[in-house]
């Protein structure tokens, strides 16, 4: 897929859709995308202690998407509040009557080893991660159920599915949500829900810190906006992938197993393991009677 071919041949208009974490980074570039196919868009972004609503970085999207002709409204709910997908989800329905399309993206940065953060400063970066992403689709699940349609997109990272020195809480919770993503897909493809994740490098907030000065504009977050805009369009046929995007780059990233062996010495076994090449795996059931299976059982 290029930059291109797929996002600007898809149209969205007259489809809603709720963006999470939409005032700055990706958030906000894949919301412009969205609008500038057509797409109408409910830009969250929590409000900063002292701010207006119209100082808010939600509002400055939305006067974007405004000033390019295309229709946009703020919220300022706070992601990580668990009754926040509820109320966007009702925002969505009161000013449109409708919606599509649901791209969970809130998240909270994490740049500290694992022994020197409390238990609760864990627990909220966890949940930023997890709550907010779990509040919308669980909100939205009813609606795409009842009208036989959806497309639900999240946010994982290389850090959910590799880890990294810093990135203990952070890690878990993107690996907690690649976990949720595949579930959904499999429970939702039947009733014409997709759901997927994107996981981006990409120059953000959570990203300044670490990226090279010349990577800043390589990986600048519009560079991947066209990977979220295809993945929620109707003509998409993914379900349950990861796709991995930056930069103009394209990778897919999935779980894999080795066929099983048996043994009783495990310096033994795990020398075999090694040696195995990986596989994937359609559910968790198939992957159990695959293991046995590799036994002659």
């Amino acid at each position: 897929m290029t930059e291109t071919s797929q996002a600007t041949s898809t149209s969205l208009t007259g489809r809603v859709v709720i963006v999470t974490g939409a005032g700055k980074g990706i958030g906000r570039a894949v919301s412009l995308q969205l609008a500038s196919r057509g797409a109408r868009v409910l830009v969250n972004n929590r409000r900063h202690p002292g701010e207006l609503d119209e100082q808010t970085s939600a509002a400055t999207v939305v006067a974007m998407i405004r000033a390019q002709g295309g229709q946009a409204q703020a919220n300022h709910d706070d992601a990580l509040n668990p009754d926040a997908g509820v109320r966007m989800v009702e925002q969505a329905l009161n000013t449109w009557g409708r919606l599509d399309m649901v791209y969970a993206n809130a998240a909270v940065a994490q740049q500290a080893a694992f022994h020197t953060l409390s238990l609760n400063e864990l627990r909220t970066i966890i949940d930023s991660g997890v709550v907010s992403t779990l509040s919308l689709l669980h909100a939205a699940w009813p609606l795409f159920r009842a009208q036989g349609y959806g497309r639900a997109l999240v946010s994982s990272s290389s850090a959910g599915r590799f880890g990294n020195h810093g990135l203990s809480a952070y890690a878990a919770s993107k690996g907690a949500i690649e976990a949720l993503m595949r579930s959904l897909a499999l429970e939702g493809g039947k009733h014409g829900i997709h759901c997927n994740a994107l996981s981006p490098y990409a120059h953000s907030q959570i990203t300044a810190d670490h990226l090279p000065a010349a990577w800043v504009d390589v990986l600048a977050p519009d560079a991947l906006a066209c990977a979220a805009v295809w993945l929620l369009s109707p003509e998409c046929a993914l379900n349950g992938q990861v796709l991995v995007a930056g930069g103009g780059r394209y990778a897919r990233s999935w779980p894999v197993e080795t066929p099983s062996v048996a043994g009783s010495d495990m310096d033994q076994v795990w020398s075999q393991l090694l040696d195995l090449q990986g596989q994937t795996h359609v559910d968790s059931v198939t992957a159990f009677r695959r293991f046995m299976a590799d036994g002659g059982h």
